[in-house]
């Protein structure tokens, strides 16, 4: 059997482009809590269904929030997110939980850089795939399912989205 891939990796797919096109119109903060809304929505039932006793994935998508309302301070939110990307790393060997796990933190991380929320696409995505065709379906249709997943965050980020938004995030993607 194949390896799996752990992440979409192309910045250049039509799906990508244009979820990127629209994050680079809109705040951090609006970001963030699209980024958090979604996974928590999304991606932690993925978690739970595997790890539900671990829950480091909703401790990140916690301080996350309590950092936005101002309730903890930058360095208390990023120690509990690093702990969501630790599940991940131990969820080697479960393709859809890790995923999820890596996404969740991502998108909790988005809190201290914008760019973060991108892996909401690139790991989310994959996740959802992974956990709706099972890891044995052909690569091709799991990315397929992951382009209209992408398209799913990428209207629910339009539904939350500032027309005109007077502070967008400046975006550095290193691609």
């Amino acid at each position: 059997m194949p390896r799996l891939r752990k992440m979409l990796s192309d910045w250049r797919a039509p799906y990508i482009q244009s979820l990127m096109k629209l994050i680079e119109s809109q705040s951090k903060e609006t970001l963030a809590n699209w980024a958090i809304d979604y996974s928590e929505k999304v991606l932690l039932p993925l978690w739970n269904k595997y790890y539900p006793d671990d829950l480091r994935p909703q401790d990140a998508i916690n301080a996350a929030r309590r950092w936005l309302s101002g309730e903890i301070k930058l360095p208390q939110a990023k120690a509990v997110i690093l702990e969501c990307h630790a599940a991940a790393r131990e969820a080697d060997g479960n393709p859809v939980a890790q995923a999820s796990a890596r996404a969740i933190g991502q998108c909790a991380s988005t809190i201290h850089s914008a760019r973060h929320c991108i892996g909401l696409a690139f790991y989310g995505a994959l996740a959802v795939a992974y956990d709706v065709l099972g890891t044995d379906t052909p690569w091709e249709q799991i990315e397929q399912y992951a382009a209209k997943e992408c398209g799913r965050m990428e209207a629910a980020l339009r539904a939350v989205a500032v027309e005109d938004e007077r502070n967008p995030a400046k975006i550095d993607w290193k691609c």
